[in-house]
């Protein structure tokens, strides 16, 4: 099993994933951590993570495959700040997440754990069940990758391996082989670092290492289907699609070494959004742009509501115009595109 193992692991980076290990199927160690975040509400909107079905699924793997015998966690990189070509352009420009740049991780990574895991069958010497998931299932991603030896979970809630950093998407294959585990990573290497708790614009770093999802920007304009609160708006700045605010100063991900995976090349358009021509996107526009884009998750109506507040927070006059157009769009959309040009007219008096 341990040169089956390794055989694995050497095709899983042929498929791109620049990490791997296994760890088995146990119960989580910090199960409490993750209902305790259940119970002050801290998940939002996200119902589905409350479910009960889900919570006794991520309690115990077994219940997702039965004989389950151990978990391949697996990290691929996208790209960071420093991939996209030249600078920003002049203008109102918006940001969008670095995760969100190239195509969209969903479509990407299931067809390679497809392909890992046929060749798991092919060198196993007998049919094997599994369940592929990334950012898809009920469990917990990141308690899994770190006891699976890839990294450990930082200050910021995010996973962070050595040489790499954090800007890494995490994937797992539940195995009914039984994979020899590789050692848990034990060390905490945040040590006494806390800049991804100071430059947080809302403050949403909890000190348990998980997130208050209700302050987080990535949340807010994406998984948040309804108004972004007031006095939250000015904080979401000019974030219009997930924010990446905790990762660039992260000194993990400054000394990391460039690179990333080919299919989630970046284009500088969708990092940098021109938001006076953005506001005015049609539907078809919007699908068109986006195609296989993660933005797509937030919806024409979520992504222009995250404009309009973008550009009531720049206070740029030349906004004016395109947000009153707006005005008659979906009634999300009007409501923030009102608050901004209010916004904007208050700050130009």
């Amino acid at each position: 099993m341990e040169r089956l193992k390794q055989t694995i692991l050497e095709q899983a980076r042929r498929l791109g994933f620049a990490l791997a290990g296994v760890t088995t199927p146990d119960p989580p160690a910090n199960w409490k951590i993750y209902t305790e975040w259940l119970e002050r509400g801290h998940h939002g909107g996200m119902a589905y993570l409350a479910e009960e079905r889900a919570i006794r699924r991520r309690a115990d793997p077994r219940l997702i495959l039965p004989g389950c015998r151990s978990i391949l966690a697996l990290g691929i990189r996208y790209p960071d700040w420093r991939a996209l070509p030249g600078e920003r352009e002049a203008g109102l420009a918006g940001r969008v997440a670095s995760y969100a740049w190239g195509r969209d991780y969903h479509e990407v990574l299931p067809e390679r754990l497809a392909q890992l895991a046929a060749f798991i069958g092919e060198h196993a010497g007998r049919p094997i069940s599994y369940k592929a998931y990334t950012d898809t299932g009920p469990i917990l991603e990141r308690e899994l990758a770190q006891r699976a030896g890839l990294g450990w979970i930082g200050r910021n809630s995010c996973l962070i391996a050595p040489g790499y950093g954090s800007h890494l998407f995490l994937a797992e294959l539940l195995l009914d082989l039984p994979l020899p585990p590789d050692p848990p990573f034990e060390a905490d290497r945040c040590g006494t670092c806390t800049r991804c708790l100071a430059a947080c614009p809302t403050g949403c770093i909890q000190p348990d290492r998980t997130l208050d999802a209700r302050r987080c920007i990535s949340y807010l304009t994406i998984e948040n289907k309804g108004d972004i609160p007031s006095d939250l708006q000015p904080h979401v700045r000019e974030w219009v699609f997930g924010c990446d605010t905790c990762q660039v100063v992260c000194p993990w991900n400054l000394s990391a070494a460039p690179g990333y995976d080919p299919a989630f090349s970046p284009a500088a358009e969708h990092a940098w959004p021109d938001l006076l021509a953005e506001i005015s996107l049609t539907a078809q526009e919007f699908n068109q742009k986006f195609q296989s884009s993660p933005v797509l998750r937030a919806r024409r109506r979520g992504y222009l509501r995250n404009v309009a507040v973008s550009l009531g927070n720049r206070g740029d006059r030349r906004a004016i115009p395109p947000l009153a157009g707006a005005l008659v769009d979906d009634p999300l959309v009007a409501r923030h595109a009102r608050i901004a040009m209010e916004k904007i007219e208050a700050e130009n008096e």
